[in-house]
Parts: structure tokens; sequence; C-alpha cells
């Protein structure tokens, strides 16, 4: 791979400098879909609850890169059980695995049928130009970057580095999230965790001296969750998003002269599943535009969800525990002439900071033991074990238009 005259640095909050040695990464990221991921919150709604939130899917996959960069480089176990090819086609996987992410991150995901990663795939090995700056350099290569992406590709070790219950995805997310709100809950050792890093039977295990620091990162993973992830008020912007691309799907359906002015929702309206192109065009500047022409819709549902969401006029929320609390909040919500359809929401939130083997082998923790063997993290950790066996943290909630608490 043909490497930059002069290495690239950006400046950078939470690795100090991201370094682009390789003239392909360098390409990728000047590329237009890697741009369009700065018009992208990496936390969707949250930025609605924490005001600083206001970072990018840019930001992150670029620190997701720079960890793997390290890994790859710095890390003697990783090196020597990697070629050059493999090394470069996971800096790419670990830069470009958020590339297929629409507005609002996952809370797009409500409202698309697909997922970030299936738009990912179909961005890296169909028509686009990452997927020509990729396969000018080798036929092979966006189909391997992608097979890392979709947990595919033969060598594991790849796979692992970017997605797994350890890799660089979450590492990053982790630090830079708790940065941008301005929390401690996501904060970690990240050196440590890479310099006790090691490989075994084709896995990346920690070393015993490290398992403390991977401890620390199982707990933060776990404040984090519930005290930025889920936030109330996060969900209730989402909440927000459901019921307005709800309506104006309905409101399409019935008349689709309504949207003749906004025209980046008509092929979300139109089609089950988004082109390149029509992926590329709808970013969250496209959707804040968007709700600003709503608020003029011939609709009244559609005018007062867009007017919502542009102004904070969030949904307040409550606990629900049984099915015929929520039925009350059903029947009370459209007793005060709103259209539950449209202004109640129901959520629900489940999350444990680690769940060995939920989809293969490969997503668990390795402990690497003085005495040689290898432990599952549980196995070798009485407090991720006493996590493992605790109940589940799950909540319920309802979400509704807070004029009726007045």
């Amino acid at each position: 791979m043909k490497k930059l005259d002069e290495v690239k640095v950006l400046r950078d909050p939470v690795h100090g400098y991201i370094h682009i040695h390789d003239q392909i990464v360098w390409d990728c990221v000047n590329s237009p879909e890697f741009q369009r991921l700065r018009r992208i919150h990496q936390l969707g709604a949250t930025y609605q609850v924490y005001h600083t939130a206001e970072h990018s899917r840019f930001s992150h996959s670029l620190g997701v890169y720079e960890i793997v960069r390290r890994m790859v480089t710095e890390n003697s176990d990783i090196a020597q059980a990697l070629d050059d090819y493999e090394k470069i086609t996971v800096m790419l996987a670990a830069l470009l695995h958020d590339i297929g992410h629409g507005p609002f991150s996952h809370s797009f995901e409500h409202v698309s049928k697909y997922s970030h990663e299936d738009y990912t795939y179909q961005i890296i090995s169909q028509d686009s130009q990452i997927h020509d700056i990729l396969r000018k350099e080798n036929e092979r290569l966006p189909y391997d970057v992608a097979s890392v992406i979709n947990h595919t590709h033969p060598n594991t070790l790849l796979t692992q580095m970017v997605s797994s219950q350890l890799d660089a995805d979450r590492m990053d997310y982790l630090l830079r999230d708790a940065y941008c709100t301005g929390t401690s809950y996501g904060e970690f050792d990240l050196e440590r965790v890479l310099r006790t890093i090691r490989v075994r039977e084709q896995k990346l295990v920690v070393k015993e001296s490290g398992m403390h620091t991977i401890e620390d990162y199982i707990m933060a993973r776990y404040h984090m969750y519930w005290q930025v992830y889920f936030h109330p008020v996060s969900r209730s912007y989402e909440a927000l998003l459901h019921s307005f691309f709800k309506r104006l799907l309905d409101v399409y359906h019935e008349d689709p002269m309504e949207l003749k002015k906004a025209t980046m929702f008509q092929a979300l309206c139109e089609k089950e599943y988004l082109t390149n192109r029509e992926l590329y065009e709808l970013d969250e500047c496209a959707c804040q535009y968007g709700f600003s022409l709503m608020r003029y819709s011939s609709d009244a549902i559609l005018r007062d969800l867009a007017d919502r969401l542009l102004n904070r006029r969030l949904f307040d929320y409550d606990d629900l525990y049984t099915i015929d609390q929520e039925n009350e909040y059903y029947h009370w919500i459209q007793s005060q002439g709103y259209d539950p359809e449209y202004y109640m929401y129901v959520d629900r939130t489940e999350q444990r900071p680690y769940q060995p083997y939920q989809d293969q082998e490969n997503n668990a923790i390795w402990v690497l033991m003085k005495n040689g063997t290898i432990q599952e993290l549980s196995k070798a950790s009485t407090i991720v074990n006493a996590i493992l066996k605790g109940e589940n943290k799950n909540e319920k909630k309802v979400f509704f238009p807070k004029e009726l608490n007045n």
C-alpha cells in the first residue's frame, strides 16, 4: 500500500493525535461518504440532554481507526499475527464501520427497516466512491473490509478488534462520549488495556495483570448506558422522531403531494431500502430542514410533531409496570384529544454490561492467566461473575405530551 509523503496528524481530545500513514486511508477519509459522517451526531438524540454531546460519527470513526492502528503497529503479538494486507484491511474496517449510519444514528434504525450494518456493507461493496477507492487498490479489498465488519472474515482476529466484547469501537465511544457529555462514567485506562492484550489460540486475550482494568471497562459500559445512552429525555426525543416519521409515512400514503416541498423524505417514504446516493443525501441537516418545512404542512399532527422536534417540546414520561397501566394511559391520552398512535410511545430498555457467548465464542473476553491457561472473564473475575449472576436491569416507560401533566 502506498504511504503518504508525510504522515497526516489530526488533533483529537481523546487520543491526542490521529496518525494517518497510508494514502488509501487518507483517500477514504476525504471521500463524500465519510465526510457525510460529520453531519451525523454520534449519540443521536443525546445532545438534547447533554448540551456538549455534539460530536459526530466522523470523529468517533477516526478514533476507532486510531485504536486499531495502534493495535496492529504497537502490540507485538498482534503485529506478528497479521500480514501487511490484513493490517490495512482491519484499519480500513475500523475507519468505515459506521459509514452506513442514518440521521440521528441508532434512532434512525427505528424508522428504517434496515440496520446501519446493512447500509455499511452496501456502501463498501457497491457503487460508491469508497468502493472505488478500495477496489482501485485491490479488487478483493472492498469485500474483505466488509467481511470484517459483518463478521464473516476468515481471520477472526480482525473481527475481534473491530467488533467484539472488547473492541476498538466500544473503547473509543466510551471515552469519547464521556468526554463530550462532561461525565466521568465511561472512563477507563485505555493505555493499560492496549499494553496487556495478547494473542493466543487465534483469540485476543488480556493478561491477568490487566484484568482489573477490564473490570473498570465493564463497569464504565454499565454506567454509561443507564446514565447517558438510556437517559429518558434522550428517549423522549427518539419517541418524537418515531412518531413524526410514522405520521409522515401515513400522510404520504394518503396524499403524496403533501411531501412535494420536503423532497428529502420522499425516498424514505417510497422505498423500503435506500440507494447509496439516497442515504448520502439524507443526513441530519436535511432532516432538520425537512422538520422546518413540515411546520407548514396542512396536516395538524405533522405540524405539531415537527415543531416539537425543532423547539424541544419533548414528551413527558412515566414508568410502566403492567399491561393494565399501559391501557389506562392509552385511553387517557385519547380522552384528552390526542391520537395515541402518534402521541403515545412505549419503550423498553434492557442492558447487561457483559454477556459472553451471546452470539459466538469470540464474543467473550478472555484472560491469560499466570499459569498460561486461558479463562473466560467471568470465570477469572469475581466482580464480573457477580454481575452475570445478578438480574438484568430493565425499564419500560410510556411517553406522552408533557402538557397533559400540567
